[in-house]
């Protein structure tokens, strides 16, 4: 199996500065690809480029330009050029699939961030210097960077990227493990119901407050962002907006692989609702007014945006992937199930109708008279949904 990590990089000035030179001529690289296969495709005769030809002109263009294009590692400058071609790929199947296209668009140096290099040892080695206790990483072109390692690495590495956020830079490994061994069996099963006003419920009755972590940055980020549109050191006042969403995104991770982390020790088999979180938080199509030719009528859309800021906020696809990729590594089973009517089925009696969640919180069945929080509801139905189905999967 294959593991990220990724470590806070301390670089002397020296370094920042090549650091900075290594992504803005990677950028020029990656916006000169795109270039040419434009042109190429403009002119009368629809030429296609392709990554093998823009890999062969690789030699050339180092040879030509020893400064800039000549000092970086030549694997990492191909790994850009695959960069483009996949975005080049994504564009045509999505024109194929009648999505639309998003050509890909030529990138400014500020949103040029990540150089990757293919292979450890192949213009970059990780832990260069272990004779040293101090862990560094040689970068060709920048030199031995140390490395803030706060936990160790297992495995094999494959490849090693280079990250720039805001002011921090950071080195993000890849390493081939061994399967690990799997935690003992509990012998528990859970299904979880995702919300807003708890972030989850699961069917043993207990609550996962939902920390709404931009809710609470919410009055900073404002005032940043005013500061923003009418300051003139644009430059800082553009920092100070994205440290303050670094910081919310931290959070939200930290949040999301605890919570994880709790139910994997704890659960055999985890039971979750399959959402499908974009269309969930799609803005209402406008309702055009017959009476006002070029006027519409209300159509909520103030208080679905209010609606979907609460689901960005939870969090709740960042959430399901971790618990995935934890529950793989500690041998749990995960399972999706549908998720329709899962707070409107009667655990008792198995009635479902819409009267028997009277509001957000309630669930009252008509025809046997049951109550419970309509959470804990959705939880265990979403639990025995998904024990029929694991059931059901052939052995």
């Amino acid at each position: 199996m294959i593991r990220a990590y990724k470590f806070l990089m301390r670089p002397t000035a020296g370094q920042q500065g090549a650091l900075a030179e290594m992504l803005r001529d990677h950028c020029s690289l990656y916006n000169g690809a795109l270039q040419e296969r434009r042109d190429a495709y403009r002119h009368g005769s629809r030429t296609t480029v392709r990554y093998g030809q823009q890999s062969a002109q690789l030699k050339d263009i180092r040879a030509f330009d020893l400064e800039r294009q000549g000092r970086w590692s030549f694997s990492s400058q191909q790994a850009t050029l695959r960069r483009l071609d996949k975005a080049f790929a994504a564009f045509f199947r999505r024109v194929k699939a009648g999505e639309a296209p998003g050509y890909p668009r030529f990138r400014s140096g500020k949103r040029f961030d990540t150089v990757d290099f293919p292979k450890d040892g192949d213009g970059c080695r990780w832990d260069s210097t272990p004779h040293d206790p101090v862990t560094r990483v040689r970068l060709q072109g920048v030199g031995h960077v140390k490395v803030h390692r706060h936990r160790p690495v297992v495995g094999k590495v494959k490849t090693v990227s280079v990250k720039r956020e805001g002011r921090r830079w950071y080195v993000i490994l890849t390493a081939e493990q061994t399967a690990p061994e799997p935690l003992p069996a509990t012998g528990s099963v859970v299904g979880i119901d995702m919300g807003i006003t708890n972030f989850l419920a699961d069917s043993g009755g207990e609550f996962v407050p939902n920390p709404r972590h931009g809710a609470k940055a919410a009055a900073r980020l404002d005032a940043a962002q005013r500061a923003l549109a009418r300051c003139k050191r644009r430059r800082k006042a553009v920092e100070v907006v994205a440290r303050l969403h670094r910081k919310v995104r931290r959070q939200r991770l930290d949040h999301a692989h605890k919570t994880a982390l709790g139910l994997v020790r704890e659960h055999d088999f985890i039971a979750h609702e399959s959402l499908r979180i974009r269309n969930m938080s799609k803005a209402p199509a406008p309702k055009p007014d017959p009476a006002t030719p070029g006027g519409f009528l209300p159509n909520g859309a103030a208080a679905k945006a209010g609606l979907n800021r609460s689901i960005a906020d939870a969090g709740w696809g960042v959430f399901l992937t971790i618990l995935t990729a934890k529950a793989e590594c500690a041998g749990r089973e995960v399972m999706a199930v549908d998720p329709r009517n899962t707070s409107r089925r009667c655990p008792r009696c198995g009635h479902t109708a819409k009267e028997n969640r009277p509001t957000q919180e309630k669930f009252h069945c008509v025809s046997c008279g049951h109550h419970a929080h309509a959470d804990t509801v959705g939880a265990l139905n979403v639990l025995r949904a998904g024990l029929v189905r694991r059931e059901a999967q052939p052995a």
